[in-house]
């Protein structure tokens, strides 16, 4: 073997370890972005399920307090 073919070698190798840290360092990025973007899925759900708690205080607060949504024992005690 000729010291060209080992250069040859050597600088295939070279490529080769270099494309592999170029991609190891794109998927570190890619889960980087992942993470940051399930981080602002939790925040937001627990936003929302704050909101929908509130939401579901105030109809159950409007229901009680409406005669429309009263139950019907209540209302066959007034007949």
């Amino acid at each position: 073997m000729s010291s060209d073919d080992g250069d040859l070698e050597n600088q295939a190798e070279l490529e080769e370890k270099n494309r592999l840290i170029n991609q190891v360092l794109e998927l570190q990025h890619t889960l980087e972005d992942l993470s940051a973007r399930v981080d602002a899925v939790k925040e937001e759900n627990l936003k929302l399920k704050s909101e929908n708690q509130v939401l579901g205080q105030y109809i159950e607060n409007l229901m009680s307090a409406s005669t429309v949504f009263q139950t019907t024992e209540t209302k066959s005690k007034r007949k």
